[in-house]
């Protein structure tokens, strides 16, 4: 699954609608920008607009304040990424990935565990 690279800005508003779900844009701003004047309320606008058209989110336009919800889950972004940086990288083989993983330590013993169940299973 192809999935386009969202700018850091973009990606902090994702994070945010992941963790607590559907947001209004006055909400994301200020969690986003605390301290901040209102003039940000039109940054948020555009990059939830950005998100709405790269198809990452959905406006319910139902009422007076639009609520955003994320249309695509943190998963299947990571996932899309991965395989984009595999295909880049590695001619799509994930196999230096794991490995690299593997002999530096970073993956858990709970993860090496799953990734040994997901291999027999396969």
């Amino acid at each position: 699954m192809t999935v386009p690279k969202l700018a850091n800005a973009e990606l902090a508003i994702m994070e945010r609608l992941w963790q607590e779900g559907a947001q209004t844009a006055r909400l994301l701003r200020e969690h986003l920008y605390p301290d901040a004047a209102s003039s940000m309320h039109g940054t948020i606008q555009r990059l939830l607009q950005r998100l709405e058209d790269k198809g990452f989110v959905h406006r319910d336009r139902d009422r007076a304040a639009h609520l955003f919800t994320p249309l695509i889950g943190r998963e299947a972004y990571a996932a899309g990424r991965l395989e984009a940086l595999a295909d880049q990288v590695t001619g799509g083989s994930f196999v230096p990935m794991i490995t690299h993983l593997v002999e530096e330590r970073r993956l858990s013993d709970a993860d090496m565990e799953r990734l040994r169940r997901l291999l027999e299973e396969r």
